[in-house]
């Protein structure tokens, strides 16, 4: 059954793919409102929304999504009838260092905000058409060996990080609100994203930026961890059309179809980059510490480091239900979207630089207040 989502809330709406989600979604529908509800926490970057503060249908709002309180003013005054949940702390290194923050946002963070939608949509007068979807990960499914089957949506849970298992814990969330209650969701469980506006702690950003500065780049173990690659604007096509085509319940998977060695995506984005340098001496001024403005090549920054804990050997995508219920299917071919990704980190560089800067957060802080 379709839906016809009319007035937005993106939780995590500054954040790598929630940013290039609301773009995408402003520029394929002209009604409705979209709202960006975001804690503006180090990996959420106001500036990724930049140029969309005038326009009459958008809306940000800096707050927590832990604060039931403001998650409620929010939904009542913009008459939100859409969430679409992105918000989340999702890097696996940070969670073994810290899982607390993990637990708080993704799970405690996740129930708040499904209280709330079914009390405001489906409590005290005549059910409203509706919609909550849920962005998950392939994490959540564990590791699989060399020749195991791709993940696909009855692959039972095996988590191995504190990551993926907040991550699980709030899927499970979802799909007992949607069981017990009849709250109308959908899922999508993608694979590692990649592209636009992604935070310098990911392994393609890093190492881009790490290349253009000189410095080392990290390689856990061997590097012959295998990811599948998704471009984040395939992963916002496969979001409206779970919202919008989706069966309520239903999960989808969101494969990239470039299964790839971390040293081979490595690799390429140092030849890509030094590509970037050949006759262009303006780059090699703007960046004289990269290999090549010094007659070097990026392969020689390559450095192995000891393997991370609980480190899943290999992830793969089985995206063919939503091919079949949704029509996607990708369209970036991986060697294309790491060319245009190492562009676009090379003619954004005030972007990533001011993430860089210590004084960041303090100038969120006395710009966005939290609601």
């Amino acid at each position: 059954m379709s839906f016809e989502p009319r007035n937005l809330l993106i939780t995590g709406g500054a954040g790598f793919i929630g940013a290039n989600f609301v773009r995408h979604w402003l520029k394929q529908k002209s009604y409705g409102r979209v709202v960006v509800f975001d804690a503006l926490t180090y990996a959420g970057n106001i500036h990724s929304l930049a140029g969309l503060e005038l326009a009459p249908r958008f809306a940000f709002i800096r707050g927590d999504i832990c604060d039931e309180a403001s998650v409620r003013s929010v939904m009542t005054e913009h008459q939100i009838d859409t969430v679409v949940h992105f918000a989340a702390e999702s890097h696996v290194d940070r969670s073994i260092l810290g899982p607390d923050d993990f637990i708080r946002t993704n799970v405690v963070g996740t129930h708040v905000l499904l209280k709330v939608a079914r009390s405001l949509w489906m409590l005290g007068g005549d059910p409203i058409p509706h919609r909550f979807h849920h962005v998950s990960t392939d994490e959540v499914y564990g590791s699989l060996g060399p020749e195991d089957a791709a993940f696909n949506e009855k692959t039972p849970y095996a988590p191995n990080s504190p990551y993926s298992a907040s991550k699980a814990a709030s899927d499970h969330l979802v799909r007992a609100y949607h069981e017990t209650y009849g709250l109308s969701t959908t899922f999508t469980n993608c694979s590692n994203n990649y592209g636009p506006n992604q935070f310098p702690e990911k392994l393609i950003p890093l190492t881009i930026i790490n290349l253009l500065h000189g410095r080392p780049v990290p390689v856990y173990g061997d590097g012959k961890q295998v990811r599948d690659w998704l471009h984040v604007e395939d992963h916002c096509r496969a979001i409206e059309s779970a919202l919008m085509r989706g069966e309520s319940g239903q999960v989808y998977n969101v494969g990239g179809n470039g299964e790839t060695t971390n040293i081979e995506i490595v690799r390429q984005l140092c030849n890509f980059v030094d590509d970037c340098f050949v006759g262009n001496e303006g780059l090699s001024t703007a960046f004289p510490h990269a290999p090549y403005a010094q007659g070097r090549r990026s392969v020689g920054l390559i450095t192995y480091v000891k393997d991370r804990l609980g480190h899943d050997r290999r992830y793969a995508v089985d995206y063919r239900k939503a091919e079949g219920d949704l029509g996607y299917s990708p369209s970036r071919q991986l060697a294309q979207g790491l060319r245009e990704t190492v562009a676009w980190f090379i003619a954004n560089k005030s972007w990533w630089l001011r993430l860089l800067s210590q004084d960041y957060a303090a100038w969120i802080d006395r710009n966005y207040a939290m609601t």
